[in-house]
């Protein structure tokens, strides 16, 4: 490890302890060092490994420049949807759409972390979080250490897997997904478009579509994602992403310069309550919006949200989403879950209906009353109005 790592033979006490070093965890610490209030604080960042490759990409839109700016490895202002015989290609102004890579993102935050004597990084795996009178305390394979608080986003999937089987009362799907990183021998791709959702693929009873995003003439991401119950086996992805490949661009050499695969939980259900002094972020703390499964901007509003309230010595509060637009998930999410209508059908109509600029909005949590009720009015009534009442009678 590096300088700053140290093996605990006592409890070591910090500010802040960041309990996972994935993309909310990594986030929350580079905010915390561009703060001029709070970049000082003495913070322990731990994780089971440090060595992270690129096994995500992230893509999401913004307006203007964002705080990672200099990692965006590309940026389309139009996208395009594919379903059956149909085609839309939207413009996304005032919005960009917004490509990071893993590898970068780790590489840059984990560089910076390296530079601060006041950030300790421990590579252990955490066996215990809890509260001893006002500090939280954490427990790892060959240490401890008390903090002010405990910032942690440790939730492995197969934890997931086994929290969902117990979920009952709101719906749960899994977004699941496997990309390949494709560099053909020819130019083939019209890198100015990001195809966000092509449908023409096998569906697997559930909502599945084909992400294709060009990184230049030659190179893209093309990835197969799933809206569904269950999570395929990789050999399922593998079948379907040589099919497409081979449908599309026939008779094409081209390589496999690197595979992500992953799964996100797509649910309301709370999976961890935040109580001071430990808090619960990403994933873990519902930072994933429940009826798309986007997380990097909702986690990037989460920790910017956190650090404005450390440096403001108020409480606390890691919530980003919003009342009227959880309700709106909570009814996409029933629709989709209990089979209402087709995934594919749905988010077909919806960009058909509306300006990209508009869904982003929506799907950000940034829409006014007016365009949430257009987004609806995208649905057939008779499919839209019954699922609203189930829900709101849940609710009551």
């Amino acid at each position: 490890m590096d300088n700053h790592s140290e093996n605990f033979t006592q409890v070591a006490s910090y500010d802040y302890v960041i309990a996972g070093a994935g993309c909310a965890g990594l986030s929350l610490l580079y905010y915390l060092l561009q703060s001029p209030v709070l970049s000082t604080k003495k913070i322990l960042v731990i994780d089971k490994t440090f060595k992270k490759g690129n096994d995500r990409t992230w893509c999401f839109w913004e307006q203007g420049a964002g705080i990672f700016e200099h990692l965006v490895c590309k940026q389309w202002n139009t996208i395009s949807i594919h379903a059956a015989s149909t085609e839309s290609f939207l413009p996304t102004h005032p919005f960009t759409y917004k490509m990071i890579q893993g590898q970068d993102f780790y590489a840059f935050v984990m560089g910076e972390a390296k530079q601060r004597s006041n950030i300790h990084l421990q590579e252990a795996a955490v066996t215990n979080i809890e509260t001893q009178g006002s500090k939280a305390f954490i427990k790892w394979e060959g240490g401890s250490a008390i903090a002010e608080k405990i910032f942690s986003s440790l939730l492995t999937v197969s934890q997931l897997q086994k929290i969902s089987k117990h979920i009952t009362e709101v719906p749960f799907l899994w977004q699941h997904f496997k990309g390949r990183l494709v560099e053909f021998e020819n130019a083939i791709f019209e890198d100015t478009t990001a195809k966000l959702m092509d449908f023409n693929v096998d569906q697997k009873g559930a909502t599945g579509f084909m992400y294709v995003l060009p990184l230049n003439a030659r190179k893209a991401l093309i990835e197969y994602t799933l809206f569904s119950k269950d999570i395929c086996n990789e050999n399922e992805y593998n079948v379907e992403l040589d099919a497409y490949i081979q449908k599309n661009y026939p008779s094409m050499q081209y390589v496999i310069q690197h595979t992500e695969l992953g799964a996100i939980p797509m649910t309301q259900q709370v999976m961890a309550k935040s109580k001071d002094p430990i808090y619960v972020i990403g994933t873990l703390g519902n930072a994933v919006k429940a009826s798309s499964g986007y997380a990097f901007a909702f986690i990037q509003e989460q920790v910017a949200q956190i650090v404005s309230q450390l440096e403001k010595g108020n409480s606390i509060n890691t919530e980003v989403h919003t009342t009227r637009h959880q309700f709106y998930d909570a009814v996409l999410l029933y629709i989709l879950a209990n089979d209402k209508m087709r995934g594919s059908e749905i988010f077909s109509r919806i960009f058909a209906k509306n300006k990209a600029a508009t869904i982003f909005k929506f799907l950000s949590n940034t829409s006014s009353i007016w365009e949430d009720i257009n987004i609806m009015r995208s649905l057939p009534t008779q499919i839209f109005l019954p699922a609203a009442i189930k829900v709101l009678l849940r609710r009551a």
